[in-house]
């Protein structure tokens, strides 16, 4: 009896280690994948689109980090520098654990103190070729920086280590890393049109290494890399955001900013937006930026501001995540990745309640975002990095008031569709005829089966899965136990201007963004063939043994004097 009781015991105590050892294992499994915050405000001293208090708005962030004791970054326009009192109030009030850094936008006591001719409408013009540095050649971006530098040195002692702006050039950001040390910079989220800036198709969300040649573009190699991470600003919403204002020219606004009822400004929204940032699969990890500029005003954005700030002083208790400066996550980052990383964002629940579901994955060769709706399934985007493919504006400025920054399309959900036909890449299966029938199911599962793949699991209505295996490099596409024939089938409106073809049985083509480039996007099927759907808009790539596995790539481009040998693909 005894012998029995003591292995009873000893089975009782081996299961409470062996519970423990899971549990720290979870645990150390977290740590590694961090749920990173940023508190970001930056400062305007002049708002020349209507009359604003411009202090107060700081005054009350800064109220807000210090009562709740959670470091934030401060930015600082250059006319902030010596207007409305900001560096006297920052200098006495902020906290030790918050950081000043720039915000780089480009105002007319700087352009004249640099010796060059302002052209703005006002001493702060938003337009592109006169507000940012994209409107400068790389020689005047280089004169401008130094007068930021040396100015921001002698109000607080050191070079700034952190810069941001909606946008930055790659020439002025590697400039600014090189010469003055500065090791974090952040950028706008993904949007089109918007206030006149174009950033689409980039490493959505989280933050990047950005190419030599383009910094919008994620690079592969330490070499190519600017050794700045850039972390993306405002926390989009991850099923919404993307199709805002499809079909018209610019997008609108859903995200995390507090002054958007429809996002950060809705407390509901806020606690969805956060249960995707600490509980959903990330890979390395999730990222997340909160704040304000303050030419919105105290009053529009002092209701969701504090909510969200004490909302972030709520899960930092719970050790759900990590509020820090902008420059301790990039120091971090820097340590933990010598290229950018591979993420995702993991978006299974719908907080319209309308059944849709969205998963972003990014490595440093491309983002793809699936989206589930009406039970059906389509990759919306797909998107090809590749750090030699050089932004517009590397050794040129912008000649018009708005800019765009772009990566290479595979897919391009938003800009190949129309309000009747969404471009995209769909799983279908097809009928005795080869006619094309919706392939349906239920909600997915997804699963982090290493540090960089994710497994998409899709249970399938009539029987049998679809599991989809995104690896940093690659894409595997199978479907277990349904005999029925299926395809993926690459659709796009005719009424957009995109040209799409196949070269061969494993290989879709793009044209060239650039009409000079000696370059091209393309798919390649590693397994699987390619076929054109007869004169319509759509390429089918057919499995085989049930399995297609994808490989998006750059290659060289020698296009023939007239385009093509004068045979151009159907529908163009």
């Amino acid at each position: 009896m005894k012998t029995s009781i003591h292995l009873f015991l000893i089975l009782i105590l081996t299961g409470v280690i062996h519970q423990a050892a899971f549990a720290e294992k979870k645990k150390d499994a977290t740590s590694e994948a961090p749920r990173i915050v940023n508190i970001i405000n930056f400062i305007r001293a002049v708002e020349p689109r209507l009359e604003m208090d411009l202090f107060t708005p700081v005054k009350k962030q800064i109220e807000l980090v210090k009562k709740y004791d959670l470091p934030a970054t401060f930015l600082l326009q250059y006319d902030a520098f010596f207007q409305g009192g900001f560096v006297e109030l920052l200098k006495k009030e902020l906290p030790k654990n918050c950081e000043v850094g720039v915000w780089l936008e480009i105002v007319q006591p700087l352009v004249e103190k640099a010796g060059l001719t302002w052209r703005g409408r006002y001493p702060w013009d938003w337009h592109s070729d006169v507000g940012f540095t994209v409107g400068y050649t790389p020689e005047e971006r280089e004169k401008l920086i130094d007068v930021v530098m040396e100015d921001f040195k002698s109000l607080f002692g050191v070079y700034p280590a952190s810069v941001g702006s909606w946008f930055i050039d790659a020439h002025t950001l590697g400039y600014m890393a090189d010469k003055y040390g500065v090791r974090a910079s952040c950028n706008c989220k993904d949007q089109i049109g918007t206030d006149g800036y174009t950033l689409w198709g980039g490493y959505w969300n989280q933050a990047y290494y950005p190419s030599r040649k383009n910094a919008f573009m994620p690079a592969q190699s330490k070499e190519e890399q600017i050794p700045v991470p850039i972390f993306r600003m405002l926390g989009s919403d991850p099923i919404y955001q993307y199709d805002a204002n499809l079909g018209e020219q610019r997008q609108s606004v859903i995200s995390l900013e507090p002054v958007y009822k429809d996002g950060g400004g809705n407390p509901k929204w806020v606690r969805w937006f956060f249960d995707i940032q600490t509980e959903a699969p990330c890979l390395a990890f999730a990222y997340a930026q909160v704040g304000q500029e303050n030419s919105f005003g105290w009053p529009a954005m002092r209701d969701g501001f504090t909510d969200q700030i004490k909302l972030l002083k709520k899960l930092r208790k719970k050790g759900k995540i990590r509020v820090e400066t902008l420059v301790d996550s990039a120091d971090w980052f820097r340590k933990n990745f010598p290229l950018t990383p591979t993420t995702a964002v993991t978006a299974l629940d719908d907080f319209r309640k309308e059944g849709r579901s969205s998963l972003w994955y990014n490595s440093c060769h491309y983002r793809v975002n699936l989206l589930w709706e009406n039970g059906e399934m389509r990759v919306r985007d797909l998107h090809l990095f590749d750090e030699r493919y050089p932004e517009r504006y590397l050794g040129l400025p912008v000649s018009t008031n708005a800019c765009t920054y772009n990566t290479l399309p595979i897919v391009d959900g938003f800009q190949w569709s129309t309000a009747e036909k969404r471009a995209g890449l769909y799983p279908i299966f097809l009928d005795k005829d080869k006619q094309p029938l919706p392939m349906r199911g239920g909600k997915p599962e997804v699963s982090e089966i290493q540090k960089d793949v994710l497994q998409i699991t899709w249970p399938l209505e009539d029987q049998g899965k679809l599991i989809l295996t995104l690896r940093p490099e690659t894409m595997e596409w199978r479907i277990l136990d349904n005999p029925r024939p299926w395809v993926l089938a690459l659709r796009w409106s005719f009424d957009k201007p995109v040209l799409i073809w196949s070269d061969d049985a494993t290989t879709v083509s793009y044209i060239p963004l650039d009409p000079f480039a000696r370059y091209k996007p393309i798919l390649t099927c590693q397994i699987g063939d390619v076929t054109q759907n007869g004169d319509t808009p759509e390429i089918r790539i057919h499995p085989h043994s049930s399995k297609i596995t994808l490989f998006p790539k750059y290659v060289k481009f020698s296009p023939p004097p007239s385009m093509f040998g004068g045979v151009l693909p159907p529908g163009v």
